[in-house]
């Protein structure tokens, strides 16, 4: 019995703390500013590029269109560039999530342009869709949304079923035309769209390129049907004009800094310390203050000079942050908390790294595989918003080209087309990039076929490096 006696309570509690710090010492190891420079380049060398490669060619076109048209870096352009490539931006976020998981979604953008479509088919047709889209084709939208409950019931995703019901009510009730209820409407759209997606890949098992190519020409027939051959759709209201278009107050654009930047600033910081106090491992204080300071000045200057009067006419003013910037934020800060913050985000980030541990480990596949669609259709409803309230109406072949460049901007910004590798960020990145090569290549006068080709390369470019950087990180032993 002398075996199993029980150590003394004083001690065992110290014993074992101990010894689990020994053996997840580097968990508790403090890092030098020197050291913590070396480790990250030598993760550089080692592949783990990120967004670095993106963050450089940002920096590059930067000089090269300033200094090949001297209109490139003027305050119209700048916040003209920034509502030129929100649209994208937007779809590539939702992107992100598929991609995390090694899947593809090639029907997102066409999908947003079905919620595009029916967005502005409830504005022109006084909220009666019934009337605007005809008996047979009303019935099989309503029966789609039907199947959208019965699919988000039958994977488990409860929060989704609200969605779809809400576009039901919209569509059935015949609401009055209304920009909050069209912008609704077309969200719970795009969240149906991805759980008929979602159902496809997940639980009958089709893989992902053949369903979303599939449904990329479907999609686009379906738009062409509410939109008719050569017709075009005009959203004549001030509101939804104002998405893309609009700008925020010269005081809602501090209070939009203070917000964004002293958030930011506040969770870096207090996230930094609070590793400190429990003894975990964490970049340096002085290196982590840089990080903060810089990011805060970079967005005081960027908001100074939108508040400034970027007008060429001496009759109107236009100053003040365009609308499109808090959308992105906001988009960003949520998807950035999910994927880093919650249980959720860790299961697509095991699902995408190796899927057989994760299933081993308890974690629903299915539902995992399901829910990434249903939130990439879902953000690209809202990425369908933006750019149709840019252009100001939407015609048949909306959306149709959007996915090509919204998958470039997430591999470009550093999202692996691999799985597992990838963060809201690297969207908003390489969003940037493909909207400075439009702005810049359009500046320069450069035909579209020029266009075309520099953004296929600069895709392609990043493709290699991810697969490059892939492959010299499990040579050099560092696997994610």
């Amino acid at each position: 019995m002398a075996d199993f006696a029980p150590a003394t309570p004083s001690k065992r509690p110290h014993a074992e703390r101990d010894s689990a710090v020994a053996d997840f010492g580097i968990d508790t190891t403090a890092q030098s500013t020197g050291e913590a420079l070396r480790d990250y380049l030598a993760r550089v060398r080692g592949g783990e590029l990120g967004s670095l490669p993106a963050l450089l060619g940002l920096v590059v076109l930067g000089v090269i269109f300033s200094v090949a048209s001297g209109s490139f870096l003027t305050l119209g352009n700048v916040a003209n560039l920034l509502a030129q490539g929100a649209g994208v931006t937007i779809i590539a976020m939702g992107l992100v999530f598929v991609l995390l998981l090694g899947e593809i979604d090639l029907s997102a953008g066409t999908a947003s342009g079905v919620t595009a479509a029916i967005l502005a088919l409830h504005l022109v047709s006084n909220g009666n869709l019934l009337g605007g889209m005809g008996m047979p084709v009303f019935v099989l939208f309503c029966a789609m949304l039907v199947f959208a409950v019965a699919a988000a019931a039958q994977l488990r995703l409860w929060a989704a079923t609200g969605p779809p019901v809400l576009a039901l009510v919209l569509a059935l009730a015949g609401v009055g035309p209304n920009p909050w209820a069209e912008m609704l409407l077309a969200v719970c759209v795009g969240t149906s769209i991805g759980l008929l997606t979602g159902f496809l890949v997940s639980r009958i098992g089709i893989p992902s390129f053949v369903v979303t190519l599939a449904l990329f020409l479907a999609w686009q027939g379906v738009t062409l049907q509410l939109i008719g051959e050569g017709g075009t759709l005009g959203l004549r209201n001030e509101i939804l004009f104002a998405v893309a278009n609009g700008n925020l107050s010269v005081l809602g654009s501090w209070v939009l800094f203070v917000v964004a930047a002293g958030g930011y600033a506040v969770v870096v910081l207090a996230r930094h310390f609070r590793q400190l106090r429990l003894g975990l491992v964490t970049l340096p204080t002085p290196l982590v203050v840089v990080k903060v300071t810089a990011t805060v000045l970079l967005a005081a200057v960027g908001t100074y000079l939108l508040t400034r009067n970027r007008s060429r006419s001496s009759l109107i003013e236009i100053m003040g942050v365009p609308y499109v910037v808090p959308i992105v934020l906001v988009l960003l800060v949520v998807g950035t908390y999910v994927l880093d913050r919650t249980s959720y985000g860790r299961h697509v980030y095991a699902v995408g790294g190796n899927a057989e541990a994760a299933r081993r480990a308890g974690i629903d596949l299915p539902k995992i595989r399901a829910s990434v669609f249903v939130i990439c259709s879902s953000v690209a409803a809202i990425g369908a918003i933006v750019y149709s309230s840019k252009v100001g109406s939407v015609d048949p072949s909306a959306g149709a080209s959007t996915v090509l460049y919204a998958v470039g901007a997430a591999v470009i910004g550093g999202t692996s087309l691999f799985g597992g590798k990838g963060r809201i960020s690297n969207a908003v990145i390489g969003g940037a990039v493909l909207a400075m090569v439009n702005n810049g290549l359009g500046l320069l006068h450069q035909p579209a076929a020029v266009v075309f080709v520099i953004t296929g390369g600069v895709l392609l470019l990043a493709a290699s490096v991810d697969a490059l950087s892939r492959r010299r990180t499990h040579l050099g032993g560092y696997v994610r």
